[in-house]
């Protein structure tokens, strides 16, 4: 580990202040030491829309190798890329307010750390703009941008579109920024974007609408899934309403509920396994307290879990976790609606289903189509479809040779068709006569997994 001498050390927030906010220190030479300054900053309504501050979306890099920067004339060690990102955001005359999570948090301190988190939706939607930085250039990535903005402009010709390199996008989007959980909430929360690559910049609107005319095809790399819900974030930046809920004391974006926020997005990576809740919480439609969910690092992750879990599933479910694994085995009894028997995949998941007749208390009809969100695991033929006691949604899971893995825990169709009339489940199904021993795997690897050919509903 690297030493700094003099190594700048927080003082608590004052009273009345919200957050802290760096002050980057302009430069004529682009090589000089980084100088900064911290100050506290209240986040109350002055009247304004936003705050003239701009936010960072950014991933921290590893610590292997570390720099310094100088706050208040005292030495920080930063990560090389976030020292690379301060570097290209100064301005040779004029100094930039930015709120970077890595030095306007103490990181070292949980209590300040689980506050300061569960304000980072408010943070990040009061910023002016929120700027998100993919690192340095390589050889291609400043064609790559234009090629995107190419794409975007509506004005040219086929033939320049056709020399656009494909894969040179999709390995832009294949950077550790897309595979980051806390970017979600940060982009959700944004009123204005800015992607940033070096010293190239693309406005978010720019961006979305030149991936869109690509119709680039995200199947074949698991990485790559879910990307079309983190450009659909970005896309929609400035129009998602800002609310707060029943609890004044909290912000929330309002998206979706909590588990199909986890179902889209639990195998994409953080450095604190904490965050792939807590990140989503701001983002979600449910009230984190009912379900003893609030930021709280002090917290064990075997215990976060189980609260998830039981707040998906019902309070009678049996859950075993462990502080070591993102692995659950879950036991419940259930009842079986029917098997998957298609599934057409672009952005969304186009589900056929064949309901089975031996459930009679629910009356479907014999097929349905359902289009549900993109998922983390991607459903296929013959998974299935079945209500656990004490769920109010059905859950979507794959048989194993001795257990079933859970692919989508809370079902929510965006559309459906067939004979479906809205009905809660949890009181039209009274009989749940199968026990299921269960599995959720959080790891991003879990697909890789071979499948077992006796998958089928007859064995049921």
């Amino acid at each position: 580990m690297f030493e700094f001498p003099y190594t700048y050390r927080y003082s608590p927030l004052s009273l009345g202040s919200d957050i802290r906010l760096l002050r980057l220190m302009p430069h004529k030479d682009g090589t000089a030491p980084i100088q900064c300054q911290l100050f506290d900053y209240s986040l109350q309504d002055s009247g304004k829309r936003t705050h003239l501050y701009e936010a960072l979306s950014y991933v921290w890099g590893g610590s292997d190798k570390l720099r310094s920067i100088s706050i208040d004339k005292y030495n920080l060690p930063v990560t090389v890329n976030f020292h690379t990102a301060l570097s290209r955001l100064r301005d040779r005359f004029i100094e930039r307010i930015i709120w970077i999570d890595a030095i306007c948090i103490n990181q070292v301190d949980l209590k300040e750390l689980s506050l300061q988190v569960q304000l980072m939706a408010k943070i990040y939607s009061k910023a002016n703009r929120v700027i998100i930085w993919l690192r340095e250039m390589e050889p291609d990535s400043e064609q790559v941008f234009e090629d995107i903005r190419l794409s975007a402009n509506e004005e040219s010709t086929e033939h320049s579109k056709k020399e656009i390199n494909q894969q040179a996008i999709l390995n832009l989007l294949q950077r550790p920024w897309f595979q980051r959980i806390w970017v979600l909430q940060e982009v959700a929360a944004a009123r204005h974007v800015v992607i940033m690559c070096g010293s190239v910049e693309i406005d978010r609107y720019a961006f979305c609408l030149g991936l869109k005319s690509l119709k680039l095809s995200y199947t074949a790399s698991p990485e790559l899934q879910t990307l079309p819900s983190v450009t659909y974030l970005i896309e929609r930046a400035g129009l998602r309403s800002k609310c707060t809920t029943n609890l004044p004391e909290r912000f929330s974006l309002n998206i979706r509920c909590l588990p199909e926020l986890i179902d889209m997005f639990h195998t994409r990576k953080a450095s604190d396994v904490h965050d792939k809740v807590y990140a989503l919480l701001d983002m979600s439609s449910d009230e984190p307290d009912e379900a003893g969910l609030r930021p709280d690092y002090e917290v064990s992750w075997k215990e976060l879990f189980q609260k998830l879990i039981k707040f998906a599933l019902g309070k009678d479910v049996s859950v075993e976790t462990s502080d070591r694994t993102q692995r659950a085995v879950i036991k419940s009894k259930g009842s079986i609606l029917g098997q998957v028997s298609s599934v057409r995949s672009d952005d969304r998941q186009n589900v056929n289903i064949k309901f089975t007749s031996k459930n009679t208390a629910w009356n479907l009809g014999d097929k349905m189509e359902w289009t549900l969100q993109a998922s983390a695991k991607s459903i296929r033929e013959r998974d299935i479809i079945c209500l656990l006691q004490g769920a109010s949604k059905p859950t979507i899971i794959r048989l194993y040779r001795d257990h079933f893995a859970i692919i989508v825990i809370a079902v929510t169709p965006l559309k459906k068709s067939g004979s479906f009339e809205q009905l809660e489940l949890s009181k039209s199904i009274k009989y749940f006569p199968r026990d299921f021993p269960l599995v959720w795997d959080w790891n991003s690897s879990w697909e890789s997994r071979k499948i077992e050919k006796d998958q089928r509903i007859g064995c049921l």
